[in-house]
């Protein structure tokens, strides 16, 4: 039996979203004598009693390096690691279990990705297409290709909504297009992108498709053969499980086409001094020891995810987000950032002259947790010309009294510093 079969996933008949938040223990804490209010979940997810038992549990029983060991606390951590790649395998629908690479993280899987297959396959005077509304950590690492290829990078202009402008990202193709790299969901608007939309019209061309799927992967059912990507990436953190560890799916006939990110131990067949031959996938791309526990328990969040079902999530979440915008419009001077026709569930505004950095302030004094600033996206701040945003994230562990305790602190914060 698989070492992670001992760690009891709850079942649920029916929803109660209150006993589900009850599995969170964090949010029994106080923070400044009051209640915790945890609204910043697109920065990084609270884990429920069963994620952190796993973690627990991993050290107490099975603590060893994998894939190398014949004893057997190796080949326990062997089986539970490859059960969790197993486990994403499904939760993403690949194709095989060989497409799947464990990494640090989202923003470590786009560096593979830029380094690897931008540097084998991008060449003076192509082009990479990304969008305005993306993370830091799908702009920077594209720039660097391109500073060291003599590429060119461009942007898909977006609408005040914070929605791609179709007909605009349409001619910025060319035949010199060879990557376009786009964010699912964004961290700062919550806009859901038409990632099928662009990808077929990029596959018509010829043209690879990576998707950024850091915040889609916590709210969303991915099927990466329905929407036909190249590339896929996200991370534990976001969906329940641990830090450190992250996703970059990959078709196989690309990967196996793609150089190693990383030289040592794992990624290799055979080690001479005059010639190394790389291992198979995945693991050509896994150097060294992985990080074992926050791969095993990737596995678990996900079945946590599951036991609760991506469907119940997504409306519990746009339900909450729903009734935070209608609150918090009601709210004189409040000015909304990010108001697309499909958005996921983040709330992001400015108050009159307010700084975003001020109000998080007042409002972590009152117990409550928000994101102020450009949320690692100043290029989209410099387009609607502000300089960030308080930045409201709800989870499916959040609730209607964490909305009227975040209005509330609004109205003290308005009090406070108009």
């Amino acid at each position: 039996m698989p070492v992670t079969k001992e760690i009891s996933i709850p079942v649920y008949s029916s929803i109660n979203w209150e006993k589900i938040r009850e599995e969170f223990p964090i949010l029994k804490r106080e923070v400044n004598r009051r209640p915790l209010v945890y609204l910043d979940n697109a920065a990084s997810s609270q884990k429920p009693q069963v994620v952190i038992d796993a973690i627990t549990h991993y050290y107490s029983h099975y603590n060893a390096n994998v894939h190398r060991g014949v004893h057997t606390l190796s080949q326990e951590g062997t089986n539970a690691f490859e059960e969790s790649r197993r486990l994403v395998k499904e939760f993403i629908n690949a194709s095989k279990i060989e497409e799947v690479i464990f990494t640090k993280g989202t923003t470590n899987s786009i560096n593979l990705l830029a380094y690897s297959w931008g540097r084998t396959y991008i060449k003076e005077g192509d082009e990479i297409i990304i969008s305005s509304m993306e993370h830091h950590s799908n702009i920077v690492p594209w720039q660097m290709l391109c500073e060291e290829k003599k590429a060119i990078l461009k942007v898909i202009p977006i609408n005040d909504k914070g929605e791609i402008i179709w007909d605009d990202f349409l001619k910025l193709i060319t035949d010199k297009t060879k990557f376009i790299s786009a964010v699912h969901i964004s961290n700062a608007l919550g806009t859901i992108n038409p990632v099928r939309e662009i990808i077929e019209e990029a596959h018509r061309r010829n043209i690879f498709v990576h998707i950024d799927g850091a915040q889609a992967a916590p709210h969303l059912n991915i099927d990466v053969q329905e929407i036909d990507c190249d590339f896929y990436s996200f991370s534990a953190h976001k969906m329940c499980g641990p830090t450190g560890i992250g996703i970059l799916y990959g078709k196989e006939k690309w990967l196996e086409e793609m150089p190693p990110f990383e030289g040592g131990g794992e990624m290799i067949k055979t080690v001479s001094f005059d010639k190394t031959t790389y291992n198979d996938l995945p693991f050509k791309f896994e150097a060294g020891t992985p990080h074992i526990e926050g791969a095993i328990v990737l596995g678990t969040a996900i079945n946590y995810l599951n036991s609760i079902g991506l469907q119940n999530i997504a409306q519990r979440e746009n339900d909450l987000l729903s009734k935070a915008t209608s609150a918090i419009s009601e709210i004189e001077g409040v000015r909304l950032i990010g108001t697309a026709e499909k958005k996921s569930s983040v709330l992001s505004f400015l108050v009159n002259a307010i700084h975003p950095y001020d109000m998080g302030m007042i409002l972590d004094k009152m117990g409550i947790a928000v994101r102020t600033g450009h949320h690692c996206c100043q290029p989209l701040m410099d387009i609607y010309r502000i300089p960030g945003t308080v930045r409201a994230s709800f989870s499916f562990y959040n609730n209607e009294n964490d909305i009227d305790r975040l209005i509330e602190g609004v109205h003290k914060s308005i009090k406070m510093l108009s």
